[in-house]
């Protein structure tokens, strides 16, 4: 299933309509491959511009303990990249809502990147983000992606410097990833500050769209994100409800959490 430019046209769609993206992210099989599902399209139906899912890991050393967390329980129940992959491939065959798998390099590296390439494509994937690959050896990777019209996601940092960020810029493709903070992942209650002007320094190298994730978790900062980036990701506040839920109570919960987020309880409110 090829699926050219999938992510560009969603970001297309939200600039005619003037509108700012909400891409959500959880980890693959957490707390189980049945509930995952079930979580996943329940942020479809929810409105999800793009959603992105973490390939769990044993040894995430850029995430905070929540994600670590959700990777341990996914890796316990069994969740391998392979199982990553069908799952994307159920989730794909329900909904049109871009895909980014989110993944250290160790368990792409493992399987073939080729392997892989190929694999992703047919299960309807449209990105991938390596949390830890730079400079050639992303562009190697990016180039072997490509051929299967999928877009290698970027990540910078307020710590990348103008000429490491131009050189990202230039490479990139489908959005940028920009992280609001330096540090692990995490949910965070206080503002970040050097997000915005890090998405000002990107603009004068890029007009790819820019999201801005890493420690957003309430509807204040989602709004905030909004006024000077083209979308708003949050990760550990969703997978932090999946961890604190009863079994059974996951999907509820995340759905309640993300109406919080993006201002759909306020207008169920408005239109009572």
């Amino acid at each position: 299933m090829t699926r050219s430019g999938a992510i560009a046209n969603k970001f297309a769609d939200l600039t005619d309509a003037g509108q700012k993206g909400f891409i959500p992210f959880v980890t693959a099989g957490d707390p189980d491959e049945k509930t995952s599902l079930a979580i996943l399209l329940k942020l479809a139906e929810l409105g999800a511009d793009a959603i992105e899912l973490g390939v769990p890991f044993s040894d995430p050393m850029a995430d905070g303990p929540t994600i670590q967390r959700s990777s341990q329980r996914a890796l316990s129940g069994g969740t391998t990249l392979n199982r990553v992959l069908e799952l994307a491939g159920k989730f794909r065959a329900n909904t049109d809502v871009p895909l980014v798998l989110f993944s250290y390099f160790n368990p792409i590296m493992s399987y073939g990147i080729k392997k892989f390439a190929d694999a992703a494509a047919a299960y309807g994937v449209d990105g991938l983000l390596l949390t830890d690959v730079v400079d050639d050896e992303a562009d190697t990777i990016s180039d072997i992606l490509n051929q299967k019209d999928i877009d290698l996601i970027s990540l910078i940092a307020p710590t990348t410097g103008d000429k490491r960020l131009r050189r990202i810029c230039s490479g990139a493709r489908g959005f940028l990833y920009a992280i609001a903070r330096a540090g692990v992942t995490g949910a965070r209650t206080e503002a970040a500050t050097g997000a915005e002007a890090l998405v000002r320094r990107a603009r004068q190298f890029t007009d790819l769209p820019i999201a801005v994730g890493f420690g957003i978790s309430s509807r204040g900062q989602v709004e905030n994100v909004w006024e000077y980036a083209d979308a708003a990701i949050v990760g550990s506040a969703i997978v932090a409800e999946i961890e604190g839920s009863r079994p059974g109570d996951e999907v509820a919960n995340v759905e309640r959490l993300v109406r919080e987020l993006t201002g759909q309880v306020a207008l169920a409110l408005d239109q009572t």
